[in-house]
């Protein structure tokens, strides 16, 4: 958040507003300032227990550890780092770097001064915690280690491994001193007791096995969970040890007897961790659910649950004084928490699953969301309020669509279904319950009358939606399922090497288009239907004749991978998007290529022709979009997209680009008049990455992270934002962008205002 401030700190105070509890003072007396948003996103009533998120690390957070003075905190990352944080402001103080692969763990030395992380490397390396520099490292175990610790009075490391052992070492000269041997499985962590006398080590046979630290013997084995222990720790007193295990739940043993001394019940998915308060009344344990959930170790009751991770909770670990608990988790971050309020954090208004895609329905006045609570929602874009919820599905929904004239949606679900609602009432009215495996897309035909699925398990099936019965079953591909512009046919390409034709109007297979050598990985037709192109691994496109299924072109000449491939509006060139981070464009007459785009620094995932045929646009890795003119193939427009953009098209005039992140303004507009509709009045382009609003490429809005999307859309006046979170939230912003900043719209609207064309924004 510091960072932020220090980058962005207008944005982060509009951001700071929006987002904030209702009933904070700060909101209430300040949202005037903002003026700009005309439907503000659905907040928490009240502050939650969540003090702090430390952000900096690059992918997933896998354990955090306080200093033994509660200064600093360590993070360890899979981002090969380890990173150590100000407790008090969440300040970054340094960045350990050495390891060559993930961090699973790290850990302070009694003293403070030392720093311990053990990594899939197959080392654990020693840090100078002040300093940030390496101090040695540990070699010797060979695969894969999951924790390191230090003993109570620092002298040694006990470091836990998939090659079965703990490994004891000594500091001072970093030589190995122990091998513990026994477990048949991936021992996952150890832990000294407070005394130092005996470690535990948790593992994937369903064990913690108690060993004498000082001869390596087994002193016994603690048995009961029936699935991996994933961690144990001992109390502070050293008489119980907490054991967090995947089949959900958290044990408790009395370390002299060896015996089961309480079952903690409650998460409703793995528990990778469990950590005994320092004056051992409170457990905390981290789950897979996404949660932290605090237990009293007299009772086994259930005394907190801390709401707010957006992914799986991989660690939690108490302040020295017990009043903070630190969690890490998949989402990236690491984040504090006040243990004495235990307030749930997060506005369940509709979702409880992550989101996994959001669509407007064609005239903009419905959202419908597909999560993995197996539900989709329904919502009213002028109210941003929920107004329906489809309810059947067993399993995650992974889509939904509106039909072409919103009277229906059809989902796609985890659970081997096809489902089609009503968007009216509400009302199930169709499944198709044949497949054999999750079904990942669906697709109407252009006149909303058949749908298409698409299933991992290599069919694609066809749903009338007369009858609500299935009319077709298509063995042998998946993925991908495309209607020809007449809706008479579907073609589907899959992780195989042919193209598949079926009747749409019997479900039969009418043609099998051969020739690819590799993978499939898109099929486009021509907009007359007489063409298709496939685009393979094999380094080529293919083009068919669509009425024959003959081969009639091979357009040869990528060096990678041929990601998509585009006609142009008029059937007469083809453009082919590669790994080998070029567009080429071809002739579909000859076969030749004709133009051969390059600038893209990696991969290029699409490619698209404008509406007039004048420009192609190129979405890459390399986070950018280009505009290309066709006629002397020179760049016209780059745009930095800050994500990467697998979904391209233009509108309909051809002055916008509709991408998978937003809607971007084009400055190298096709637009010429003439008979062709006229281009939108729209003065500004909204667009989306993992962190931030956009308005024309600007940072305008910054999202905390429980707001961050795993899936948006955009209406087609880009005045409209729809967020799905991974926490389950659907937020709706609405902007107003005759009140925005000037420096907000495009430097020729910014002197249209001037010049008094145009009406100015506030503050002009």
């Amino acid at each position: 958040m510091r960072s932020i401030i220090e980058m962005a700190p207008l944005q982060v105070y509009y951001s700071g507003l929006l987002f904030t509890p209702r009933s904070s003072l700060i909101r209430v007396g300040y949202f005037k300032d903002i003026p700009w948003v005309t439907m503000e996103p659905k907040v928490a009533d009240v502050w939650s227990s969540l003090i702090q998120t430390l952000e900096g690390h690059t992918n997933h957070a896998t354990s955090a550890v306080f200093s033994p003075d509660g200064k600093l905190v360590a993070s360890s990352s899979w981002d090969n780092t380890v990173r150590l944080w100000d407790a008090s402001t969440g300040k970054p103080c340094e960045v350990l770097k050495g390891h060559t692969w993930w961090v699973k763990s790290a850990v302070f030395s009694p003293d403070g001064t030392l720093v311990a992380s053990a990594s899939w490397d197959k080392t654990v390396r020693l840090w100078d915690a002040s300093t940030g520099k390496q101090y040695g490292v540990l070699e010797g175990h060979t695969d894969w280690v999951n924790s390191a610790v230090f003993s109570p009075i620092g002298k040694l490391v006990a470091s836990a491994s998939r090659d079965r052992t703990v490994r004891l070492w000594d500091t001072s000269t970093g030589k190995q001193c122990g091998v513990f041997e026994g477990h048949t499985s991936d021992v996952n962590s150890a832990v000294f007791s407070p005394d130092g006398k005996l470690v535990a080590s948790a593992s994937s046979d369903n064990t913690v096995r108690l060993w004498d630290a000082s001869t390596g013997k087994q002193y016994g084995v603690l048995e009961g969970h029936t699935n991996d222990v994933n961690s144990a720790v001992f109390s502070p007193d050293g008489k119980l040890v907490a054991s967090a295990s995947s089949d959900k739940t958290v044990r408790l043993w009395d370390t002299s007897t060896g015996k089961q001394y309480g079952v903690l019940e409650g998460h409703t998915d793995w528990v990778n961790f469990a950590v005994i308060s320092p004056i051992g009344k409170l457990v905390a344990s981290a789950s897979n659910d996404k949660t932290v959930r605090l237990w009293d170790t007299s009772t086994g009751t259930q005394c907190g649950v801390l709401k707010g991770h957006t992914n799986y909770v991989n660690s939690a670990v108490f302040s020295p004084n017990g009043k903070l608990v630190a969690s890490t988790s998949r989402d990236n971050t690491v984040r504090l928490w006040d243990t004495s309020t235990g307030n749930q954090y997060g506005v369940f208004e509709g979702h409880i699953g992550m989101v996994n895609s959001a669509v407007f329905s064609l005239d903009g006045k419905l959202v419908a969301s597909a999560s993995d609570d197996s539900t989709v929602r329904l919502w009213d874009t002028s109210t941003a309020k929920q107004c329906g919820v489809l309810e059947g599905h067993a399993w995650e929904v992974n889509s939904a669509e509106f039909s072409p004239d919103g009277k229906l949606v059809v989902s796609a679900s985890k659970d081997n279904t096809v489902r089609l609602w009503d968007t009216s009432t509400g009302k199930q009215c169709g499944v198709l319950e044949d497949h054999t495996n999750h079904v990942n897309s669906t697709v109407f035909s252009p006149d909303g009358t058949p749908v298409a699925s698409a299933s991992w398990y290599k069919t694609n099936r066809y749903l009338d939606l007369s009858t609500g019965k299935k009319c077709g079953v298509w063995e042998g591909h998946t993925d991908l399922a495309v209607f020809s512009p007449d809706g008479k046919l579907i073609a589907s390409a899959f992780r195989e090497k042919t193209v598949k034709l079926w009747d749409a109007s019997t479900g039969k297979q009418c043609g099998v288009l051969e020739g690819h050598t590799d993978h499939v990985n898109s099929a486009v037709f021509s907009p007359d239907g007489t063409l298709i192109a496939s685009a393979s691994e094999d380094e080529t496109v293919r083009l068919w004749v669509t009425s024959t299924g003959k081969q009639c072109g091979v357009l040869e000449g990528h060096t990678r991978s041929v990601n998509s491939a585009a006609f142009s509006p008029d059937r007469k060139l083809v453009a082919s998007a590669s790994s080998d981070r070029t567009v080429r464009l071809w002739d579909t007459s000859t076969g030749k290529r004709c133009g051969v785009l390059e600038g893209h620094n990696s991969k290029v995932n699409s490619a698209v022709f404008s509406p007039d045929g004048k420009l192609v646009a190129s979405a890459s890795l390399d986070y950018t979009i280009r505009l290309w003119d066709t006629r002397n193939k020179t760049t016209t427009e780059t745009i930095k997209t800050h994500a990467s953009i697998n979904i391209m098209k233009f509108s309909n005039h051809g002055t916008h680009l509709h991408t998978s992140h937003g809607i971007l303004q084009l400055k190298s507009s096709p637009h010429s008049g003439g008979n062709r509709e006229p281009p939108h009045t729209l003065t500004h382009s909204l667009y989306v990455p993992d962190q931030w609003i956009t308005c024309n490429m600007k940072n305008l809005l910054w999202l905390p992270v429980d707001y961050r999307l795993s899936c948006s859309a955009i209406n087609d006046t880009a005045n409209l934002i729809v967020i799905g979170s991974l926490s389950g939230r659907v937020i709706f912003i609405s902007i107003d962008f005759t009140a925005l900043p000037a420096a907000y719209l495009q430097p020729s609207v910014q002197a249209a205002v001037i010049a008094g064309r145009l009406p100015g924004p506030a503050g002009c």
